[in-house]
Parts: structure tokens; C-alpha cells; sequence
């Protein structure tokens, strides 16, 4: 029986491995799902459903795994735990109601279940290796080095998730105003076509920045990997959709660069 050091050792390499095969293939074929939804991808699910069930790992695997942990009952591993719940009671719970409670929600297309089903497996091994890491396996620092860590890491995720929590807001209220698809405007939105997958991005590299380990920069990697594509198939999209009424100096998803 394969043990639990084994199995977290062989999931981080996982986590490596499977970004590079992503971000390739996102350049080439886009989830369907939003903007970009399409038939050939089976039975479709409403949003509010599939966004609770795919990314409900996230929370009850991560409340699940950790108190098993050696520093369960630490302090700090639960300080450190308290930033990915946060984000993720956000993407699990609230962003679907607001989904659910959207005027656009007649209008809106299906979620693939599919798709659903992969985002489900990579938030079960997601989940596991954060929660393992933060309660079991990372070595927390007497003196003053984990503090300095957190404390420059907690500011860099917290400013990634309000910028994303302010983009959804956004997007969901121009959505909701039933004129279909608009140029959206104001804030990071006269800079970017993505904020939202920008603060996400900017999230978990803070959350790097805390864990300062493989697996919180394997998570930032994967991230990028799975949604810089994806912003640059909706900038392309925008551009095509409004041609020269869209702003010419917008990037995609980085600010005054990309």
C-alpha cells in the first residue's frame, strides 16, 4: 500500500507535470463553457450547480485532510490554511448564488458536465496537496521568517482577490442588465480584457508567496497555465466581437504588458 509521503511527493510532480499539457492545449481548443460555449461536450449542467460541485473540494476535502496533520492544531498552519477557505467559500458558495440569482441566468448556456468532471479531479488533488502541505508536511519557522513570509504573501492574495471579487461583480451586473455582451469599462477593465483571471492569478502567487513551497508555486503555475490561455481566447474574442469599437491598448490579463 502506497504511503501518504509517497502518494504527496507523487502528486506534486502531478501538479508539474499536467500544467504544460494544459496551457498547450487551452491555446489551441477553449473550454467550452461562458462565451465560449459549444455543443459535442455531452450533457450540460446549470452554472450555479457546476460551479458548487466542481469546486466543492476545495472545501470539504481541504476540512476533511487537515486536521489529520501533525501542525493541525498549530497556529500558524491555521492561519495559513485561512487564506485558500476564504477564496475558495467565495468560488464555491457565494459566486454560484450570485449566479443563481442573476437576471442572465434565463439566457445563460449550459456548463458541460465534462468539463465540470475534470475541474472536479484537479481540485480533489489540488486540495489534498494543500491541505497535506499546510497541516502536515511544511516545516514552520521559529522566528521571525514565517512571518515575514505570510505577512508579504497575505497582501499580495488579498489584493488578487478583491480584485477578482470586484470583476465578477462586474461582469455579473452587465450581464444582468440583459443587453448581451458589452465592452465592460472602469477600474483594471481600461487596462485588461481579464481582471478577474488576473486577481486570480495575482492570488495565488501571494499564496506562493506565503507557503514559500513547490506546492504553492505549483499551484501559481497551474493557474497561469489554465487561465492565460483563456484570457487571450476572450481578448481575441472581444476584438472580433466589437472589431474597432474595442479599446486598442487593452492587454488580455497583464496589465500594460500582456
Amino acid at each position: 500500500m502506497i504511503s501518504d509521503e509517497s502518494l504527496f511527493h507523487n502528486s506534486v510532480i502531478t501538479l508539474y507535470l499536467i500544467a504544460p499539457p494544459t496551457f498547450i492545449s487551452l491555446i489551441f481548443l477553449q473550454a467550452p463553457y461562458g462565451k465560449h460555449h459549444r455543443p459535442g461536450w455531452g450533457p450540460n449542467l446549470p452554472p450555479p450547480l457546476a460551479w458548487f460541485l466542481m469546486e466543492s473540494p476545495t472545501l470539504w476535502l481541504t476540512l476533511l485532510l487537515f486536521p489529520y496533520g501533525q501542525h493541525s492544531s498549530n497556529p500558524k498552519s491555521i492561519l495559513l490554511i485561512t487564506p485558500f477557505l476564504i477564496h475558495y467559500f467565495n468560488r464555491t458558495c457565494l459566486y454560484p448564488l450570485r449566479l443563481l440569482n442573476s437576471p442572465s441566468k434565463k439566457t445563460s448556456n449550459g456548463f458541460p458536465f465534462s468539463v465540470a468532471l475534470m475541474a472536479f479531479v484537479y481540485n480533489l488533488l489540488n486540495s489534498y496537496l494543500q491541505s497535506r502541505f499546510v497541516s502536515h508536511y511544511k516545516i514552520y519557522d521559529v522566528g521571525c521568517c514565517f512571518w515575514f513570509k505570510f505577512f508579504g504573501g497575505v497582501v499580495v492574495f488579498f489584493c488578487g482577490l478583491w480584485i477578482n471579487v470586484w470583476s465578477d461583480r462586474v461582469l455579473l451586473r452587465l450581464k444582468g442588465e440583459g443587453k448581451g455582451y458589452v465592452v465592460p469599462k472602469g477600474g483594471l477593465f481600461e487596462v485588461v480584457t481579464c481582471p478577474n483571471y488576473f486577481g486570480e492569478i495575482v492570488e495565488w502567487l501571494g499564496w506562493a508567496l506565503m507557503t514559500w513551497s513547490w506546492v504553492g508555486l505549483g499551484f501559481f503555475f497551474y493557474t497561469c497555465a489554465n487561465l492565460v490561455p483563456r484570457a487571450i481566447a476572450n481578448h481575441q474574442w472581444y476584438l472580433e466581437k466589437f472589431g474597432e469599437d474595442y479599446p486598442k491598448n487593452r492587454k488580455a490579463v497583464i496589465p500594460y504588458l500582456y
